[in-house]
């Protein structure tokens, strides 16, 4: 009886497989569509409008797992059929100007940030949409739709700088893996070397760290040389600054180790031609720092002695959407969280919606919220604390990656082997 189950069970996911083959196939050509927008505003508001169009040759992205139901980020970008009105993708992600609008900054000041996705590219005209998070209730509003027509002569078809592209690691398509790539920053040309073998040793990180460990086998690594003139990074709190590929800096918002880039369109310039699920800004300095956005980038230095476990965390939520579990660092966002609704990221909680997050991760009578004493200190549990806020706030483990390096608590690790999943197109 269980063989019939089980063959059944797998008779029915092959023929969804195939069903979601033939939908990607009926709407999207395998190539890229980038869409270059700026987003602009102030703490109290935002607009958006389209920069540039571009084809490009290669799209890397899940092709049956078009939709995204994770419901993650501070925007999400729509395609639907003009046509039928069909949702035929989508997909959420963070921006850098999204923190911004959090600032003190933000409060006197009006600004425009050039932000940038890429989507597969439709065989007919969409509607594309570019929604934001309102943080006053947590619900996604349209900032920008319009028509895209695929044969429009407005669309950018030229080819950009024809960089060198090394393959770390290849296990197979790339529309069913994980198409990991690190750019090199603030590498001199005389430097190349050194970022492949940089580039290698953060590879193996990575598969050293529970979940990913397991999960080799579902990822393209893939490693892009940029050659900058200067060696390092921009430290403008200290009157440093360096000519480099990506235009990266620390000091990000007046934070010392904020480590960044607001430059999105050299990062998309940079990626072009090369399979791109995830990118990992590698920054050729000894300084401690980094960042990471969902759906964006992740950016760290090279040499730190905590280069490794800075690489894995900031990964943690641009791959998978982690939210820090700390909450006793300097940062320079203000009422970054509405603790009156549940957060999205999974990995905290307001205890508004605790059901959605990881209650069926918890020791039976674990109490909610949870003491952090003997008893339950080293157990997954409801810890408060945490997304920048000592109260109102609260985190699975006592200690994780996302807080301090630790290994990552069960909430983050099924995090980040549903995004394999999704990435890497299978079942979510």
């Amino acid at each position: 009886m269980r063989t019939k189950i089980s063959l059944f069970l797998i008779a029915v996911l092959c023929s969804l497989n195939g069903v979601a083959q033939k939908a990607f196939n009926k709407h999207f050509e395998k190539k890229s569509l980038r869409i270059d927008f700026a987003l602009s505003g102030n703490s109290a508001f935002q607009a958006a409008a389209i920069q540039q169009l571009r084809q490009e040759p290669v799209w890397g992205g899940p092709v049956k797992n078009l939709t995204d139901r994770f419901n993650y980020g501070g925007y999400y970008v729509n395609l639907y059929d003009k046509a039928s009105g069909e949702l035929i993708y989508s997909r959420g992600f963070n921006t850098l100007f999204e923190e911004w609008r959090s600032t003190e900054q933000a409060k006197n000041e009006t600004q425009a940030w050039t932000n940038s996705v890429s989507v597969p590219y439709p065989k007919r005209t969409v509607v594309m949409e570019i929604s934001a998070r309102d943080k006053a209730d947590m619900q996604f509003r349209p900032l920008l739709r319009t028509d895209i027509d695929p044969t429009s002569i407005f669309i950018d078809r030229g080819q950009l700088k024809d960089n060198k592209i090394t393959r770390i690691q290849y296990e197979g398509d790339p529309s069913e893996k994980v198409d990991l790539v690190f750019l090199a920053e603030g590498y001199t040309a005389a430097e190349q070397e050194k970022f492949i073998a940089d580039a290698r040793k953060f590879t193996e990180s990575l598969f050293d760290t529970p979940p990913y460990t397991s999960r080799r086998k579902d990822f393209n690594i893939w490693a892009v040389s940029l050659i900058s003139e200067d060696t390092g990074t921009d430290v403008s709190g200290k009157g440093v600054y360096k000519n480099t590929a990506l235009n990266s800096g620390y000091y990000t918002f007046g934070v010392d180790r904020y480590l960044t880039t607001p430059d999105m369109k050299s990062i998309r310039d940079a990626v072009w031609n090369v399979p791109c699920d995830a990118v990992f800004i590698l920054v050729n300095t000894d300084t401690y720092g980094g960042g990471g956005m969902y759906n964006f980038y992740a950016i760290g230095t090279a040499d730190n002695e905590q280069t490794q476990h800075i690489f894995v965390h900031e990964l943690g939520h641009s791959f998978a959407g982690l939210a820090d579990e700390y909450f006793s660092s300097e940062v320079a966002y203000q009422d970054f969280y509405n603790l009156k609704y549940e957060p999205w990221e999974p990995n905290i909680t307001t205890l508004v919606d605790f059901d959605s997050k990881w209650k069926d991760l918890l020791p039976t009578n674990t109490p909610i919220p949870t003491p952090l004493n003997n008893t339950h200190k080293d157990k997954a549990g409801v810890f408060e604390g945490g997304g920048y806020l000592s109260k109102g706030i609260y985190r699975p483990m006592d200690h994780c990656m996302m807080r301090d390096y630790a290994p990552f608590c069960p909430a983050c690790s099924r995090a980040i082997l549903r995004m394999i999943d999704f990435l890497s197109d299978k079942p979510y």
